[in-house]
């Protein structure tokens, strides 16, 4: 099998013979679905590929070639009579510069939608499009000249906007300000309100609506910030991406991704158990994307799946990293979030007990400014936005209505956990030396230098602020951080089994197990200051011995060593074939630690 890694024209995947789930009979009920939709979707997860689709199904220069590219598929049988209708022109903003200054980036944008309007003049030769004025200054010049010109034919414009927020999405994440500088005054603000570029260019485009202008148009994006900031722009879309009858429009279905991975197997002439085996791995890595609470099922990132087919099938094994480095760098949004108030706490307590988010609703459209400040109980804005990004999905709705939101699997967590180890350990050297630390637990079967390492780095910086709200959870966070290992481990925190939970368990990857490595099961205890009458101080002067013979001490960590040769039992029948390695751990504050063997 040819697999299209990085590949989104449409016309080239079908006539090359690339592997491709047909889409195309969801074309009808896009038609249906409105004259102008917003569709959003997470980075790499086929939104170029879509638009592609639907470029090369209504472009009126393929019409010769429609059986061609479609006779096979399921639209081919029972095509729409707008197949081939329109003249299509194509904008991509994710080409947009975003550097430099207001008026440059500007520059770029109007440069872009000129070269497009030039490009559509060339392509469509054979009609007299060299009417069209292109004015170099002035991108809303041109198109208002393409307009007047294309009203002279009997066939309409089908306009697809690809990436519509990337660059003003970069704007928003950026720290640039204007000279006179302000938060209302920064170069986000400044390209979507008032006058600004990105909203004057989408009044443009509103206007040139209708059946002897822009038809149709399909805009693509990953968030509705940037067009609910310039609303007033353009707000005539139809939000169709909570929709569930296009939940996999884009991505790949769980029987999409089981008859892929046979194939292979067969191919490489693996046992047929390697089939499941494979399919595992890619839902524990890959799986979890719901983008509505009606979807029946959940469907997995098309680039993340590609990768997979493309490194097990070359190799016949799975790959060594399970993160495509194309999507490391969403890495970015997470980043931001962590930047607003309540961001970090969120992100801290979705990371370390794989807690599910609960918000009321998923919020449709809301603009920067109600993400900056979002003040709602449940935080569903900055929810929303993690949400829209990928960073989480829908799981299901409570016994009273609310929508539980989670991490949609191991790959985004691992994205989480780099974040909250930077966060813990902001300078290199000492995340290096921890790491080191970390590897001793798995490689030796020694957690000693790894809990003394975060005695010494965590703990001494710890603020005491922190104490408020400060449980068992958050010294665990600090050993999930540098222990998190996905190129080895099927890493979790607070893994179920029989209805209790495991605070940390890290079970090697099947394809791992020739290593000689430990599976590692850590069970945490929290006792307080108050609890032992002690300040941070005399804390921090006690011997190692004295601090395991105080009587909350010695009586947590009884329990902490009875539940993990408990759970120690049932993880065993649970999994075949473990070189299982128990520890138990007892935080003193946030200031000592003790250890033992379980």
């Amino acid at each position: 099998m040819k697999f299209p890694y990085g590949i989104s024209d449409f016309e080239k995947i079908i006539s090359k013979g690339y592997f491709y789930c047909d889409r195309t009979h969801m074309i009808p009920m896009i038609e249906n679905a409105g004259e102008s939709i917003l569709f959003l979707r997470p980075r790499r997860f086929g939104k170029t590929f879509l638009l592609s689709m639907l470029e090369t199904y209504y472009d009126i220069n393929k019409k010769d070639s429609f059986d061609k590219i479609f006779g096979h598929l399921n639209i081919g049988k029972n095509p729409t009579e707008l197949h081939n209708q329109y003249f299509v022109l194509k904008f991509d903003f994710s080409c947009v510069d975003s550097s430099g200054t207001v008026q440059d980036i500007k520059k770029a944008l109007y440069d872009h939608v000129n070269d497009r309007i030039k490009g559509f003049v060339l392509y469509y030769k054979d009609y007299p499009f060299n009417k069209i004025q292109i004015n170099e200054n002035n991108a809303l010049s041109s198109i208002n000249s393409l307009l007047s010109v294309v009203r002279n034919f009997d066939n309409s414009i089908f306009l697809l906007i690809d990436e519509y927020d990337n660059f003003a999405n970069e704007l928003m994440m950026s720290t640039k300000r204007l000279p006179d500088d302000n938060d209302e005054k920064n170069y986000y603000k400044a390209f979507v309100s008032k006058d600004g570029p990105l909203k004057t260019l989408f009044k443009a485009i509103k206007s040139g609506t209708g059946s002897k202008g822009f038809d149709r148009t399909f805009i693509t994006g990953v968030s509705p910030v940037v067009l609910s900031d310039i609303t007033s722009g353009y707000n005539i879309a139809k939000n169709r991406y909570h929709d569930h009858r296009f939940n996999d429009l884009c991505g790949f279905t769980e029987q999409e991704i089981k008859d892929c991975l046979t194939k292979i197997v067969e191919q490489c002439g693996l046992d047929k158990s390697d089939c499941e085996l494979a399919f595992q791995m890619t839902k524990t890595y890959y799986n979890g994307y719901k983008f509505s609470l009606k979807a029946k099922e959940y469907v997995y990132n098309p680039t993340l799946s590609l990768y997979f087919f493309e490194e097990f099938q070359d190799n016949c094994e799975f790959p060594r990293e399970m993160l495509d480095d194309n999507l490391a760098v969403d890495e970015d949004k997470i980043r931001y979030i962590t930047e607003l108030v309540q961001g970090k706490k969120i992100l801290f307590d979705l990371a370390q007990k794989d807690l599910s988010l609960e918000v009321s609703q998923i919020q449709k459209r809301f603009g920067l400014k109600q993400l900056l400040s979002d003040s709602t109980k449940d935080n569903q804005f900055i929810a929303s936005y993690l949400y829209y990004v990928g960073s989480l999905t829908i799981h299901d709705e409570t016994t009273q209505g609310m929508l539980r939101l989670k991490i949609p699997n191991l790959v985004m967590k691992s994205l989480y956990i780099d974040r909250i180890q930077k966060l813990l350990f902001p300078e290199a050297l000492a995340r290096d030396d921890g790491k080191l630390c970390a590897k001793k637990v798995y490689t030796d079967g020694n957690i000693a230098p790894l809990c003394k390492f975060i005695e010494q780095h965590y703990y001494n910086v710890f603020d005491n602020r922190d104490y408020r709200w400060a449980n068992e959870l958050k010294p665990k966070t600090a050993f999930l951080s540098l222990l998190y290992n996905d190129i080895l481990y099927i890493m979790d925190s607070e893994t179920k089994i029989d209805r209790n939970y495991i605070d940390l368990t890290m079970i090697i990857r099947p394809d791992k197990r020739n290593l000689e490595i430990y599976d590692i099961l850590i069970e945490f205890k929290y006792v307080k200051l108050s609890t032992v009458k002690l300040t941070g101080e005399q804390a921090r002067s006690l011997s190692r011995e004295e601090l395991e013979e105080l009587p909350c001490i010695k009586e947590q960590m009884n329990q902490a060593k009875i539940q993990a040769k408990k759970y120690s039992t049932k993880i065993n029948q649970k999994y075949t074939n473990l070189r299982l390695k128990s520890f138990a751990v007892v935080s003193l504050g946030f200031e000592r630690l003790v250890w033992e063997k379980a």
